[in-house]
């Protein structure tokens, strides 16, 4: 009733898990990751309490294969599940019980794990090999996972139908204010094309989310802030980082203003002017 990829990045810094569904919310279900430790995707008859047990094991040491193990030992319902881990080395192992519906199965390599249930057929899941196999190693491990995502769901997906999709990814003090480890975690619950919807909160994601790169830095000069005082002024703020703060922008406008993204100076260019002003 699923498909989905869990993946570390090629650079070891990154865990995540994307995943679509005919089901409601599937992302309150079926992925868990711990940055340092590693991600887990749990579905089909998914047992959500394998989510805590498998990163306990690996947290512990384990390889993706010896959690694994350990789970279906464990579990006499192992025959209706599906799960896919990848381990903090990056070594990946995907289980698909006999008890599945058709179609059912999964794919690993390095790095990765793809696996579904109740799918259009086997090209569900090459789709999304091939989809992770092309993109770049130095692109982010989100941006991945969503075009493996995302190629799935062209060919097919689901053959029930669309409804949700969800993408988590976790790295050491990628989180708000680098005081936890989440990176992305976002949700489409209820939606008629829920992955391209993803994809559009990705972006957002980026831009609020997401700290700008020296690339994306545009030095503050004194002209510069000027504009922006009288920017922020014309629209009733005290200054510009109280506009900053009211547009969520923090991530993007260094706190002395010593720079501004240059997407955020392109969202101040193109404001329309205060209707107070002629």
């Amino acid at each position: 009733m699923t498909f989905s990829i869990v993946a570390r990045s090629a650079d070891g810094e990154s865990w995540g898990v994307a995943v679509a569904s005919k089901f409601l919310a599937v992302g309150s279900a079926v992925p868990a990751a711990v940055a340092g430790v590693g991600a887990i995707a749990t579905q089909a008859d998914a047992n959500v309490a394998w989510k805590g047990i498998a990163l306990a094991h690996l947290d512990e040491g384990a390889t993706a294969g010896v959690a694994l193990q350990r789970l279906l030992e464990e579990d006499e319902g192992r025959d209706h599940r599906q799960v896919g881990i990848v381990d903090v080395e990056g070594n990946a192992v995907s289980h698909t019980g006999p008890a599945c519906l058709d179609w059912a199965g999964g794919r690993t390599g390095e790095g990765y794990a793809v696996q579904g249930n109740v799918l259009t057929g086997e090209e569900v899941v090459v789709a999304m090999e091939e989809a992770w196999a092309a993109s770049s190693d130095d692109a982010p491990l989100a941006h991945r996972l969503l075009a493996a995502l995302g190629a799935g769901d062209r060919a097919g997906g689901d053959r029930r139908g669309r409804q949700s999709a969800a993408l988590l990814v976790v790295r050491d003090g990628a989180g708000y204010g680098g005081r936890d480890d989440i990176a992305v975690d976002l949700r489409v619950d209820d939606h008629a094309d829920p992955v391209p919807e993803l994809a559009r909160l990705l972006d957002l994601n980026d831009l609020y989310l997401t700290a700008s790169t020296e690339a994306e830095k545009v030095p503050v000069t004194p002209d510069l802030a000027a504009e922006l005082a009288a920017f922020a002024e014309a629209r009733g703020h005290r200054d510009f980082h109280a506009w900053v703060g009211t547009e969520n922008y923090e991530m993007r406008v260094d706190p002395e203003l010593a720079w501004i993204d240059e997407r955020i100076l392109a969202v101040v260019r193109s404001a329309p002017p205060d209707r107070g002003t002629a």
